[in-house]
Parts: C-alpha cells; sequence; structure tokens
C-alpha cells in the first residue's frame, strides 16, 4: 500500500502567533509553508489581513500568498486544486509541507475532512440573493441547513450564498467526508491562549495595524479600482474600512466595531475547530513540546 504523504497542519484562532510557530518548525524540519487564509491569497490585502512580511519568513518558502486580484474570487475549490499540486510539488523536493492558517473550512476541504460538492455557478439565484443582507441569507441558511448555519461566517455574503446555491441544487451542504480515509498523514497542532489574553492581543493588533497604515491600505484599494461593495464583502478589517471610507462610521466606530467582531471571530474559529479532535492542542510557550510532537511524528 503507498503511504500517503505527510503534512504538517498549524491551526488556531486569529492573532494566536500561527504563522511564527509555521516558520520555527519549517527552520527546524526543513519545511515550505502553504498559507491557508481567504483573503491573504489576494494581492495588496496586506496590512488588514496581517499577512507575513518578507523579513518575517526568514528566507522560508511560502504558497498561496499575494496571488489573485482582490476584484477576483478565489473559492475553496481553487484552494484545493493548487493545494494538492503544491503539496505533491514540495514532497517532491524531499521537503515538509506545513498548511497554516485560519480559514479552516479550506484545510477541511484540503485534507479530505470535508466534501466540495461539484455543483456549478447560478447566476440567477446568485443576483437574487446578492440583494439580500447578511443577516437575511444567515437567516435562510438557519431554516433551511442549521447544521451548516452554525460552521459559517454569518457576515460573509458570499459563503452564505454558496452555501444556499448548494441547498439549492441538492437539498443541503454535505456533511464531512469519511475522516478514516484522509489524504494525508496529518498531524494537527493548534495554538490556543487564555481568552482574555487572546482578547488583549487582538486589540494591540488591530491598534498596530492601524498605526501601519491599514486605513492608507484601504484607500489604495479603492484608487486601484476596487469598488466599496467588493471591499465590504471581503469581510472584517476590509468590511469596517469601507464604511469608513464612505463616511458611514467614525474612525472612533470602525475600531470598536473591528475590535469586537475580530474577537468573534476568533471564538467562532475555536468553535469550528473544536470538532476537530485529532488537533493537538498547545500554549505558543511551548515551543520545546511541539518541536518533540513533530519529531516523534515524523520519525514514526
Amino acid at each position: 500500500m503507498k503511504s500517503r504523504p505527510k503534512v504538517l497542519i498549524i491551526v488556531g484562532p486569529t492573532s494566536s502567533g500561527k504563522s511564527a510557530l509555521a516558520v520555527e518548525l519549517a527552520r527546524k524540519f526543513d519545511g515550505e509553508i502553504i498559507s491557508a487564509d481567504s483573503r491573504q491569497v489576494y494581492k495588496k490585502l496586506d496590512i488588514g489581513t496581517g499577512k507575513i512580511t518578507a523579513s518575517e519568513m526568514k528566507g522560508i518558502s511560502h504558497h498561496l500568498l499575494s496571488i489573485v486580484s482582490p476584484k477576483k474570487i478565489f473559492t475553496a475549490h481553487d484552494f484545493v486544486e493548487k493545494g494538492h499540486v503544491l503539496i505533491k510539488e514540495i514532497t517532491a523536493r524531499g521537503k515538509l509541507p506545513i498548511i497554516a492558517g485560519g480559514t479552516g473550512f479550506y484545510i477541511d476541504a484540503l485534507v479530505g475532512r470535508i466534501i466540495l460538492p461539484n455543483v456549478p455557478a447560478n447566476e440567477k439565484l446568485r443576483t437574487r440573493l446578492l440583494k439580500k443582507t447578511a443577516g437575511q441569507l444567515y437567516s435562510f441558511l438557519e431554516k433551511k441547513d442549521p447544521r451548516r448555519a452554525k460552521t459559517i461566517d454569518p457576515n460573509n455574503k458570499r459563503r452564505l450564498i454558496r452555501a444556499l446555491e448548494i441547498i439549492a441544487a441538492i437539498g443541503r451542504v454535505p456533511k464531512n467526508a469519511d475522516a478514516r480515509h484522509p489524504h494525508f498523514d496529518a498531524l494537527w497542532i493548534g495554538i490556543r491562549h487564555p481568552l482574555k489574553k487572546l482578547e488583549r492581543k487582538i486589540t494591540a493588533r488591530l491598534r498596530t495595524r492601524i498605526k501601519q497604515g491599514m486605513i492608507e491600505e484601504g484607500r489604495k484599494l479603492h484608487a486601484s479600482g476596487l469598488s466599496y461593495k467588493r471591499m465590504f464583502n471581503l469581510g472584517l478589517e476590509y468590511r469596517a474600512l469601507s464604511l469608513y471610507l464612505q463616511g458611514k462610521i467614525t474612525r472612533s466606530q470602525m475600531f470598536d466595531e473591528l475590535n469586537r467582531d475580530i474577537r468573534n471571530y476568533a471564538k467562532k474559529q475555536m468553535m469550528y475547530w473544536a470538532r476537530n479532535d485529532s488537533i493537538r492542542w498547545f500554549d505558543p510557550k511551548m515551543e520545546r513540546g511541539i518541536v518533540s510532537c513533530v519529531r516523534a511524528w515524523l520519525q514514526g
């Protein structure tokens, strides 16, 4: 029987330190990193998404960062297709593929924990649903598929519409695939902090992003042709930026709403990962324990 490729997966909520840990483990175990972030794939969405910088990469190869225009749509299907190719190429180079990011749906789809149904786009339905608010779409989804509603970002119109599109075609979003037959020999490492500490880190990180020029980044994106509507639909930081830049909220309101929304997003991420009992959770200070865990897995 052909052995499955080994893949190291690092997950956790936003601001938990996934990127830095991935770099350190890549340096120790000769790895390359595949980013699993649904917004960091977009070019020029750098400060708002907290995209790792060249200096922070410390010479480690990173993939699926800044590969598509924010005017275009990058889907989970796109991520899975490119991710499979990258894992094959990285493994062929004799290196360890390390998947790190906070978009759990993308990671689960890549490793085979969930099924991505082959449902074509329904432009007529999409046009109708685009006229609805995120709240209305979420209410529709709760009625039609409560299970999927519990695992989706209620403010992400694109994902809400896609879920409703799938339901319209086949009745409901498929359940998780049979985890007994995953695509890879994967080690799941989770990073988590006590809630109050994580909330403080989120607030501090948001202040840093604003000081680094997040608002100016939004202005440049719009000046380059990105509509406020598209910026809003990119979610979280860019949703708030689109409202602020249009004068619909004040700078103070933008900060307060973002701080609240990012904290809620972090909680939702943890709820999502709680369903995966393969994850071995660590405090980020326990790097020695994490290294030992990875080494034992690689030698097994």
